[in-house]
């Protein structure tokens, strides 16, 4: 048994804890859970936990639904929204067959297995993400525009509000939880909230971000409100990303650092955010996978909805923050089209894909656009070079349909689960009639 299985057993006894639950991601990015006793985790340590993945979205057809849960004990956390006496931990999965091979389906897998090739190439892949979410006064119900918990704007400081008050107790949790919280602050929407995630390796980031959604809802039912993740919940109010810094690591050398290169970036970062140019519209249905994604990119402002770079342009899809230019540590690059509702683990495989297909490509990096992108006429934009990401989700499944770097790197179970079920849900929705259709049309035709 190693140490960190013993820290866990020990923890467990210490602590109280009489109900651990199982966490694993569904390819869609919902959180699953399945509770066990104490007295079973040792045998989940060692053999796994069998459960039925037929009745999870992506995972098994029927006739193969039998799957296993192994828990990570790096990951154990006690939660603390939980009574402390007895208490609850919860640990994340790994899925594997019953043979033993990892569940291709598994997006933690898909992740991993992401990460294993950047490794072999000597990188590591870190992330940081900023994750925006809007608080409302309401319930959640369809056809009912929710009340926003106050009309603040960006970086308003409000005295006992609502918002300030939600976000100290979020933090306070995340951080009980070994969640390192870099800032937070109000944001432009009404009611909109931005909690930033301090750098962490991609697999502790995707798991983090899992872990932030769950403690945002419950801490926002303790207050009596509630935390939404839509990335577009309102026509005239700013949609939520997930803008996410991200670097590549070589032992504890920045590999996009050069403090001779333009922009102190290395040709490793050049190549790196040329991968992300080029691969954008194929991996759009990934980083943002549901219809109302496409309304926050169509939005204006600082959504992203044009393939393009800039260096403090934050209406461009990849920005290469400045923040301390003579730190080697802190360079990065900002993909800024992922929204809040994505599910982590397969955006981060993907952009790391696309990001390595750059280097090992040598991809060449365009010129950077230094303009307002949304301010220029499309004959200016074609002139320049710059193309626009998916306008909806049909076009983004579309170039996702043709993209051997995302089948390859989703595997081919998760690649025809994701266009399915995507298909599926955008030919719904071009079946429904809009409020704004039947504003419009039904008085005068």
């Amino acid at each position: 048994m190693d140490k960190q299985t013993e820290f866990v057993l020990r923890a467990i006894e210490e602590r109280d804890v009489r109900f651990v639950r199982m966490w694993f991601t569904d390819v869609l990015g919902f959180l699953k859970s399945v509770a066990i006793a104490p007295a079973e985790l040792e045998g989940a340590f060692a053999e796994g936990m069998g459960f039925d993945g037929s009745a999870v979205e992506g995972f098994a057809r029927v006739y193969e639904s039998d799957m296993i849960a192994h828990p990570d004990p790096s990951t154990f956390q006690v939660l603390p929204w939980r009574d402390s006496s007895p208490a609850t931990a919860r640990m994340f999965c790994d899925i594997s067959m019953p043979d033993g091979s990892p569940s291709y389906a598994d997006p933690r897998y898909v992740l991993k297995r992401a990460l294993g090739k950047a490794a072999d190439l000597g990188f590591t892949f870190y992330t940081h993400p900023e994750v925006e979410f809007y608080l409302f006064q309401d319930p959640l119900l369809p056809n009912v525009t929710p009340t926003p918990v106050d009309h603040s704007g960006y970086f308003d400081h409000t005295p006992q509000s609502t918002g300030s008050d939600f976000r100290r107790k979020a933090i306070t949790m995340l951080e009980q939880m070994g969640i390192s919280v870099e800032f937070s602050h109000h944001e432009a929407g009404p009611g909109q909230q931005e909690i930033d995630l301090r750098y962490a390796d991609a697999l502790s980031t995707a798991d983090n971000i899992m872990t932030f959604r769950v403690v945002v809802k419950e801490v926002a039912l303790s207050q009596g409100i509630h935390a939404s993740f839509m990335p577009k919940p309102s026509t005239d109010w700013p949609g939520s990303a997930m803008h996410t810094h991200m670097s590549l690591f070589e032992g504890d050398t920045n590999a996009f650092y050069d403090a001779g290169g333009e922009n102190r970036l290395s040709k490793v970062g050049r190549h790196f955010i040329a991968g992300l140019l080029r691969h954008a519209a194929e991996i759009s249905a990934v980083t943002n996978q549901w219809v109302n994604s496409y309304k926050r990119l169509a939005g204006g402002g600082e959504a992203p909805s044009y393939i393009c770079w800039g260096r403090n342009n934050r209406s461009a899809l990849v920005r290469v923050p400045m923040y301390k230019p003579n730190k080697g540590s802190s360079a990065r690059v900002e993909l800024r089209s992922i929204d809040s509702a994505a599910n982590p683990y397969l955006a981060f495989a993907l952009t790391l894909a696309a990001g390595l297909a750059g280097i090992q490509g040598e991809y060449e990096l365009p010129d950077g656009a230094e303009d307002d992108v949304w301010s220029l006429t499309e004959r200016e934009r074609q002139a320049l070079g710059i193309a626009p990401l998916p306008r909806n989700l049909d076009e983004a499944i579309r170039a996702m349909e043709g993209s051997e770097l995302v089948a390859e790197t989703l595997g081919d179970h998760v690649f025809d689960f994701f266009l399915r079920n995507k298909r599926a849900e955008f030919n719904e929705y071009r079946r429904q009639v809009t409020p704004q259709e039947l504003e419009r049309l039904l008085p005068v035709l």
